[in-house]
């Protein structure tokens, strides 16, 4: 076991958390690139790295910025486009007459509704459509920012359709039977965790003694996704976030209508005004049809999937070894950069930017009625706000990019090789941090299932514990990393215009996702006697 080299290794990972946590906190757009090159140096001067590999990794990481970048910028767009033409207000007041107590508004919002945006869609999508419709019902930005953060963990082990376990863990080779068992044993342990973790959230936003007026709707709203989500996980993986979220919307809605579980009424409010059923079907239209493309673009069962995801070869060019290609779907491909085994791809049509982002803007500029001012003040105040994130996100998609070359001699190979040398049999209890670090890493569950899942398969046939609990664990610590991974938090920060506070959010977030660990570890531990 190489101590040296892990010591080395987790050293930029250090500081760059005490550089964005400190007292007089470094901007992310500092720390992240300063963090990258450190991480570069090491690569170079102790690992022995290629030079040229470096090089490739650099440029790949760079390239790699484009699939971030352009969902927070579409997000933005469309949150701004809201605003602006005040379809916003609109929904915020409709949402007021469901009922004014903030709870209530939390969970339907930030749970049930996110929840199900997480099923369809992934890539940071629940908190870019939720997060700015609670600060329009007058929540503090900063805050909503957290809370969509800790809230959007639960889902994420099924988001996207299910794409983090069955194109994250592919690569195992795992039979059918073996899939069905990591993704029930993951939503039972997630589902447990649910019963906490909102809970946690919501303090950062409402007092106590407002959670436990409205403790009743709060567990009914947990319930009314984690059920569903539980039982749809025992046969299906694919589904559970998707259904489990808009069966739980349903149900928030039905209980907060009729007041069930809701009893404070001193810290409501304001009394909201009904909206009459034209202007909100009006005001909600290029939500909904977000929505929609957004499952029908999804499922692969429809067909359009595929053909928005087609990588056969239509165009290309030879750029001196490196080759350059597009598919008939508008797949950009970059592939032997600089005469490498490095690539890089971007699916211009599935990745939410185009669809349904900014077709969604385009649509309802003239449904919602909008001036040409209005509109352009939307782009306008879209592209100021991105350009100290796109900065940020250079930094941290490169510093990944580096922490992972070299195989099983990388930088985070060895951070994890060393803590499953020191655990042994007791593995269980940390493999969800080890899920977790992965998603601080690379922003992605799907990713952190990829990098350590076959990490975690050996680990567990080397100690003799259950390799499927073990991937389930390495799935659930992939969804609670949502909540400290550095992107997501540049992510919800620049949709919310909140700035130079990524490492506060980070400081606040930490403690829930080790909360959630320590669930997930006494579940795992409860399953293995089971």
């Amino acid at each position: 076991m190489d101590f040296t080299g892990t010591l080395i290794s987790a050293f930029p990972i250090v500081l760059l958390i005490w550089l964005m946590t400190k007292k007089q906190a470094v901007p992310s757009h500092i720390a992240l690139p300063i963090t990258a090159l450190l991480v570069g140096l090491i690569q170079l001067l102790y690992f022995q790295a290629d030079g040229r590999l470096l090089v490739a990794n650099s440029i790949s990481g760079v390239l790699s910025v484009l699939t971030p970048i352009s969902i927070i910028a579409g997000a933005i767009l469309l949150n701004r486009v809201l605003a602006l033409s005040g379809a916003e207000s609109v929904i915020a007041q409709w949402l007021e007459s469901i009922s004014t107590n903030a709870v209530a508004q939390l969970m339907i919002i930030g749970w049930a509704f996110a929840f199900m945006l997480e099923g369809a869609s992934g890539f940071g999508t629940p908190a870019a459509i939720a997060a700015p419709m609670l600060v329009g019902l007058g929540f503090h930005p900063l805050k909503v920012a957290i809370l969509a953060l800790i809230m959007n963990s639960v889902p994420v082990s099924f988001g996207a359709v299910g794409t983090p376990i069955w194109f994250g863990l592919e690569t195992l080779n795992l039979s059918q039977e073996q899939l069905l068992d990591v993704s029930s044993q993951t939503a039972l342990i997630n589902s447990v965790a649910g019963l906490v973790i909102p809970i946690l959230a919501l303090k950062f936003v409402v007092s106590w003694q407002l959670i436990r007026n409205n403790i009743a709707f709060i567990f009914l709203s947990i319930l009314s996704c984690t059920l569903p989500y539980y039982w749809i996980a025992s046969w299906n993986y694919e589904f559970p976030s998707l259904i489990g979220g808009a069966i739980g919307l349903v149900v928030s809605i039905f209980l907060a209508k009729r007041h069930i579980g809701l009893k404070a009424h001193e810290n409501d409010l304001p009394r909201g005004k009904k909206v009459e059923f034209h202007k909100l079907a009006l005001a909600a239209s290029p939500l909904v049809l977000l929505i929609v493309i957004l499952i029908v673009t999804r499922i692969g069962q429809l067909g359009i999937k595929d053909l928005l995801t087609d990588t056969s070869h239509w165009l290309g060019i030879d750029l001196g070894g490196t080759y350059f290609s597009i598919s008939p779907s508008l797949v950009l491909s970059v592939e032997h950069i600089l005469q490498t085994s490095v690539s890089w791809s971007y699916k211009t049509l599935y990745v939410p930017a185009l669809i349904p982002f900014l077709l969604v803007v385009l649509i309802a500029i003239p449904v919602l009625n909008m001036s040409r001012a209005k509109a352009f003040e939307a782009f306008v105040d879209t592209g100021r706000r991105i350009k100290l994130p796109l900065v940020s996100l250079v930094g941290a998609l490169i510093m990944v990019n580096f922490m992972m070359l070299g195989g099983d001699n990388s930088p985070i190979f060895l951070i994890a090789q060393t803590f499953s040398s020191l655990t042994g049999d007791s593995w269980s209890y940390f493999a969800a941090f080890l899920g977790a670090l992965g998603s601080f890493f690379s922003g992605s569950s799907t990713v952190s299932n990829l990098t350590f899942g076959g990490i975690q398969q050996s680990i567990a046939e080397q100690v003799g514990l259950p390799i499927t609990l073990v991937l389930a664990l390495q799935s659930v610590g992939a969804a609670m990393g949502n909540m400290v991974c550095i992107n997501n938090i540049i992510a919800v920060a620049t949709i919310l215009g909140i700035e130079n506070k990524e490492g506060h959010i980070i400081k606040q977030t930490i403690l829930p996702m080790v909360i959630y660990g320590v669930v997930a570890a006494l579940v795992g531990a409860a399953l293995i006697v089971m």
